[in-house]
């Protein structure tokens, strides 16, 4: 019963073939997973589970009664008719409203929780969710490839606008299914039927008026689609979305409004072709048009400027016509094949406000926007969160775009332009009504993060970051290379036999997939080897010239980073010989990647002319972090780095322990450094998140004194193609400047 019973995620029941068990079981045992058979197909229809403690049927029914035949349930509801009420915008300053929506938490920068999610493992990731030089948080689809070669691949995006459902919960749902179709159009989609949706709904089930408002929702979310063209072939739910309590004060109750979560999944035709809110900046004039799906109705119920305010009532924003959906989603398809869109946003949580000033902090340009009307007409194109969405267009490319528009019946109207200052200025007709600073608003939209920060991790670093926005003359990111990542250095080696490298695995390694593209694509044969497989003699080192420890969480890190892995080396004298062995053949050549990097860090004492090697150990920031970091490459003997000194290129940071520490400062001086993190100007980078670890002159790459063996922090092979860059500059080619390290690697044994 407890195996019947038991809900662990962690646990998973497949069907295998009853000939092939000796396989599966020989599958698991190398890969150090549990498996037990716990019962068989009988082709009978019946569901029979026996408890062997007691000897008897704990379960004994009819298949069918699982799969399409329970028991239909009845249930009895009311509506409950709230009164509209208007939504009062009294006493609403503008420059105030703009500072606390910006702070809201829908709307605020959410770096905080992004930053500690491993957004590049697999080496797939063409979107995340981090936009531009400067990293901004601020992508409304993620994107990634469907395999190392491929151009085609995939778009993901959300949708959901519970907040509406207090005033109208049929609008919520229908602008939730808007919101994934306005954010998913980012990406190149053939046709918006190609979309498919998950919906996750969520409900106080019992509560008065809230079964029918699921109900409605569920209803109209399904025409909606319906007239869209788009299927919802899967959805979950979570019908308990209320608690009481009582304590002495009394009786209290909590009740969730009906909540639709969407997941938008479609196929994309070009990953390489996206578009990003980082406003351009461009040596013309550029607009900022608004095409709104709303058709100017500028609804303000449920919105955040309602909530920052505790404004009850109003009327919501919704879709009011499926058609100018489509159209919209067709004309921003057609504009984004033709390359006559600058920048996208759409506009969701914080309406116009929030959508702009995004863009702005992506770009690090200013913009002006046109907004006629009274103080509340200029608060209610601000901040309605209609559908819909902000694209920057050149000034040589509006007939053209206006073209497209009309075709597709797409409305959309000129709100201002993009400014090359770093200011945010509101006009009425020719009257300047508020400026104010893009640092000034990002500070404030990143204040929020910066708190959740200081609490969770190290306060120190979390203000080194927040103070780093104050810097108007950062530069972002940027690439200088020292050689042309074009040439392909091991093409005259690439004829005949290829050289054989080992992917070592163990237990929580991941990245192998990745590192294994890179080497292939470098002219290499990669094969998996477990390290099961070298303890039970059925592979060996000897079969190979070189090897590559991955990324990953070996041992889940409980000894330490490496730690456990490299233990298993050193205490187990099969292994530990035959690695010794082979770090000290001539031929050989070995490199460490992340939780690869501090596992041979720890083997030093195997690796010839890795004496002043350092520990590695927990990051400054208490955290672990994920960012697309700025290194320099030293001069250094590394058969990997060869010909790549001078270079300053981005690369994947993805760990929670890369932090140096040298045995001592004789070691510091004397080892062979090959890596440093840099900041935007090249300096040794101190501060964080330039410095993501906080090691001592940014130090995250060492090779040994012959150049044999590599060991390094950052991820080489996650960003070695230029699409699974984050950012990257548009002149580089298919290969990202990363590749020439696998090809150098190539040249050293022809």
């Amino acid at each position: 019963m407890g195996i019947w019973c038991n809900e662990a995620q962690e646990r998973y029941v497949l069907i295998v073939n009853k000939e092939r068990s000796d396989e599966f079981a020989t599958i698991c045992e190398r890969e150090n997973c549990p498996q037990a058979v716990i019962g068989e197909l009988t082709g009978d229809g019946q569901l029979i589970v026996n408890d062997n403690e007691f000897d008897n049927r704990v379960v004994d029914m009819p298949m069918e009664v699982l799969l399409g035949k329970t028991p239909k349930m009845t249930c009895n509801v009311t509506r409950v008719t709230t009164e509209s009420t208007t939504l009062d915008l009294e006493g609403i300053a503008l420059e105030e409203a703009i500072f606390r929506v910006l702070r809201i938490p829908a709307v605020a920068d959410k770096s905080f929780l992004i930053h500690i999610g491993d957004r590049t493992v697999g080496g797939l990731s063409v979107r995340d969710q981090l936009v531009g030089p400067w990293q901004v948080p601020v992508s409304d689809v993620a994107i990634t490839a469907s395999g190392f070669e491929a151009r085609c691949g995939e778009a993901m995006a959300m949708g959901e606008r519970t907040p509406l459902a207090v005033l109208n919960a049929p609008a919520s749902g229908r602008m939730a299914v808007g919101e994934a179709v306005t954010n998913i159009a980012a990406a190149a989609i053939e046709d918006i039927g190609k979309i498919r949706l998950s919906a996750n709904w969520m409900a106080a089930a019992g509560h008065p008026g809230e079964d029918a408002n699921l109900f409605d929702t569920v209803k109209t979310v399904a025409a909606v689609c319906c007239d869209l063209g788009i299927a919802i072939p899967v959805g979950k739910d979570s019908l308990s979305l209320r608690a009481s309590w009582q304590d002495e004060h009394g009786n209290f109750e909590v009740v969730a409004p009906v909540s639709l979560i969407i997941s938008a999944f479609a196929p994309v035709t070009d990953v390489r072709r996206h578009l990003t809110p980082q406003l351009q900046r461009i040596n013309e004039k550029s607009h900022l048009l608004l095409l709104d799906l709303g058709g100017g109705a500028n609804r303000l119920g449920g919105s955040c400027l309602a909530q920052v305010y505790e404004r009850p009532g109003g009327e919501t924003p919704d879709l009011d016509d499926a058609q100018r959906l489509t159209g919209f989603f067709a004309a921003i398809q057609t504009l984004s094949e033709k390359g006559l869109i600058l920048a996208y946003h759409d506009r969701s949580d914080g309406g116009l406000l929030a959508s702009v000033a995004e863009m702005m902090f992506a770009g690090r340009l200013g913009a002006s926007l046109q907004l006629p009307g009274s103080e509340s007409d200029m608060l209610a194109q601000l901040f309605s969160e209609e559908l819909g969405a902000v694209i920057q267009i050149a000034h040589q490319d509006l007939v053209a775009v206006h073209e497209v528009l009309e075709a597709n019946a797409a409305g959309w109207v000129d709100i201002g332009m993009v400014e090359p200052d770093d200011q945010f200025t509101i006009y009425n007709d020719d009257e300047v009504v508020l400026r104010l600073d893009r640092t000034q608003m990002q500070r404030a939209w990143s204040e929020t993060s910066y708190h959740m920060q200081s609490l969770r991790d190290n306060p120190e670093t979390a203000a080194e970051e927040f103070a780093g926005i104050l810097d108007a003359n950062d530069p972002g990111l940027n690439a200088k290379v020292s050689f042309d990542p074009a040439e392909d250095v091991a093409a005259p080696f690439i004829s005949g036999n290829k050289p054989h490298i080992a992917i070592l695995r163990e237990q929580g390694v991941n990245s192998q997939y990745e590192m294994a593209a890179a080497f292939m694509r470098a002219g290499f044969a990669a094969t998996d080897v477990h390290m099961n497989d070298l303890i039970s003699g059925n592979d060996s080192l000897d079969n190979y010239q070189g090897i590559v420890a991955c990324g990953g969480f070996s041992y889940g890190d409980v000894l330490g980073a490496g730690g456990g892995w490299a233990k298993s080396i050193i205490y187990q004298s099969v292994l530990r010989d035959e690695f010794a062995e082979f770090f000290a053949r001539n031929d050989s050549f070995s490199l460490g990647v992340c939780n690869g990097c501090q596992m041979m860090s720890l083997l030093h004492e195997l690796i010839p002319g890795a004496d002043n090697w350092p520990k590695f150990l927990r990051n400054r920031s208490e955290q672990f972090e994920a960012r697309l970091s700025l290194v320099e490459v030293n001069e250094s003997p590394s058969i990997f780095l060869s010909g790549m000194a001078g270079s300053r290129i981005p690369i994947a940071t993805s760990h929670g322990e890369g932090r140096t520490v040298f045995s001592s400062n004789a070691a510091l001086q004397e080892a062979r450094v090959a890596l440093r993190y840099v900041d935007n100007y090249g300096n040794a980078a101190e501060k964080f998140p330039a410095n993501p670890n906080g090691s001592v002159g940014g130090i995250c790459g060492l090779s040994s004194d012959d150049g044999r063996v590599t060991i390094m922090m950052p991820h080489p092979e996650r960003v070695a193609r230029t699409t699974q860059n984050s950012w990257h500059p548009e002149n580089w080619g298919a290969d990202g400047p990363w590749m020439r390290m696998f090809r150098n690697a190539r040249v050293s044994v022809s």
